[in-house]
């Protein structure tokens, strides 16, 4: 019995080591920047290295208005959803962490965070005007061609030049090559007018061209600068809607800072106080969910910095809280439900089976209504709501996690040291007459 028992105590020792050890390289890799040897990489950490909103890192935002264009006889709300798709990709090959959002019916939102110069991100949005392709050399002649018959635009780099490439729809496809074939027979030549412009983009063709994308090239566009400049402007032209500012916000990058700053001491002082009350209210079980508590925060970091479209602002900090704080009340339901059970009379590691046996599924319940709830905010909300929605998401599933598995193989591995010691524990006094029914009944013994 004692040679099982020393065995018993030797593998929890081994085992919490071996998770502090963990819990100690997770926290040096969450705040600490360092060079990595033999490299010139610097590694910043998961804290450093999240992506932050505007509201945190400051930047500028803009809402666009989309009408209908003159003639379109097209679905509008699907046409503001290719907008969104192609803003998504012109923005995105500048700034990879701006953020292009639907708002309402009718309405785009585009944050770019870290910007401090409005006029930057709008030179690179272009003045949309729609795009045509004609035989003739004049902005009114009938287009052959137009912007929403081109799905993709791209810098590309062929025959040791620079140039742009057009990828277009299906239909559209179609009508290139046939336009293509008339052209080359005739010795005709193909204009690209955007808007009323009347200086023209000229392209000769000398073939059909077939597949469904061509490449395009110039004296006009053999630097890599020139031929982007090119790309927007086509890319510009591709737009189904007229697009027209609303709003213009510019995000101070200081007040950012010191919003993040202000909201990361409130939880540090908030998660101290949390532990506190753990240990008076529970003893050593209370250690044993703060140490939980530590290897829930490097978790939370380290997937808020791995999931590629996560990004913090101050609704995802409010998530990350509210997360805390069912993790907590999950905490308080098991050491609960484990007080109530001693309480009868059960010796302490009955009680604590019987505690998480009878958490489990309040416990379960209650974070899978959560989880809903964020899926359906983060799928229907506006770009706050959805960071909000995205960090709760997560925070819960850890909370489930950390609940029903870290701190249940903790308290099992702590139990070989103290089966009966009450006091550590913080535990009520038994009462007599539950005692002697549980003691009648029989069964004292039991495994987590």
């Amino acid at each position: 019995m004692a040679r099982t028992k020393n065995r018993l105590k030797r593998n929890s020792i081994e085992n919490f080591v071996a998770v502090v050890v963990l819990t100690i390289i997770g926290l040096v890799l969450s705040f600490c920047s360092f060079m990595i040897p033999y490299t010139h990489y610097r590694y910043n950490g998961f804290f450093n290295s999240i992506s932050l909103g505007l509201d945190l890192a400051g930047g500028v935002s803009f809402v666009y208005e989309c009408e209908p264009k003159e003639g379109s006889n097209g679905d509008l709300d699907a046409s503001i959803e290719a907008a969104v798709k192609r803003l998504e990709n012109t923005i995105g090959s500048r700034y990879s962490e701006a953020l292009v959002t639907r708002q309402g019916s009718d309405r785009i939102r585009i944050e770019v965070p870290s910007v401090s110069n409005p006029e930057d991100v709008l030179e690179l949005i272009g003045d949309p005007q729609p795009l045509r392709m004609a035989t003739e050399n004049d902005p009114k002649a009938e287009a052959r061609i137009e912007g929403t018959d081109i799905k993709d635009v791209r810098v590309s780099y062929q025959n040791d030049t620079y140039g742009v490439s057009l990828i277009f729809t299906d239909e559209g496809a179609v009508k290139f090559e046939n336009l293509t074939e008339e052209v080359a027979g005739a010795g005709q030549e193909i204009y690209i007018f955007f808007g009323d412009d009347e200086n023209a983009l000229t392209l000769k063709c000398e073939q059909k061209i077939t597949g469904g994308s061509t490449f395009i090239s110039g004296d006009n566009m053999n630097t890599y600068q020139a031929a982007s400049e090119y790309a927007l402007q086509i890319m510009s032209g591709t737009f189904d809607v007229n697009l027209s500012i609303l709003e213009r916000t510019v995000v101070s990058a200081t007040l950012g800072a010191q919003a993040l700053r202000l909201a990361l001491i409130g939880g540090l002082v908030g998660l101290l106080l949390i532990m506190l009350i753990l240990w008076l209210r529970y003893g050593d079980f209370g250690l044993l969910a703060s140490f939980a508590l530590v290897i829930y925060v490097v978790l939370m970091l380290f997937f808020l910095q791995a999931i590629p479209f996560v990004q913090l602002t101050l609704p995802g900090l409010a998530g990350i809280i509210l997360s805390i704080g069912m993790a907590v009340d999950g905490t308080v339901i098991i050491f609960e439900r484990f007080r109530e059970e001693y309480k009868m009379g059960k010796k302490i590691p009955l009680a604590v089976k019987g505690g998480f046996k009878r958490a489990f599924w309040p416990i379960f319940d209650s974070n899978i209504t959560t989880i809903f709830t964020a899926v359906i905010l983060y799928i229907l909300g506006t770009a706050s709501i959805q960071g909000f929605a995205i960090t709760l998401l997560i925070g819960i599933l850890l909370s489930i996690f950390m609940n029903l598995v870290v701190l249940r193989f903790f308290v099992k591995w702590y139990l070989p040291f103290n089966s009966f010691k009450a006091k550590k524990l913080h535990l009520p006094k038994q009462e007599k007459h539950l005692k002697e029914e549980v003691a009648a009944v029989g069964g004292n013994d039991g495994k987590i």
